[in-house]
């Protein structure tokens, strides 16, 4: 199983809009994500994004690890 490792906000943010999310605005340092049937993720815009943070919004958006780090790339 690959790993997660520490990425930018902005890659996360980038990650997720493959995964159908659109970004609807920018609140403060954070990204607003949202698509429809789903919940409203919110993605810190710092240099490193924490695993285990980024673990949680991946699982809120039930997307599974693989296919998102397999999208990072």
């Amino acid at each position: 199983m690959p790993k997660l490792t520490n990425i930018s906000g902005r890659d996360a943010v980038k990650t997720f809009l493959k995964f159908g999310y659109s970004h609807v605005y920018t609140s403060g340092d954070h990204a607003i994500l949202q698509k429809p049937g789903f919940p409203s993720l919110s993605i810190p815009l710092h240099r490193e994004v924490a695993p285990f943070l980024l673990k949680s919004q991946i699982k809120k958006a039930s997307i599974p690890l693989d296919d998102f780090i397999e999208a990072l790339r």
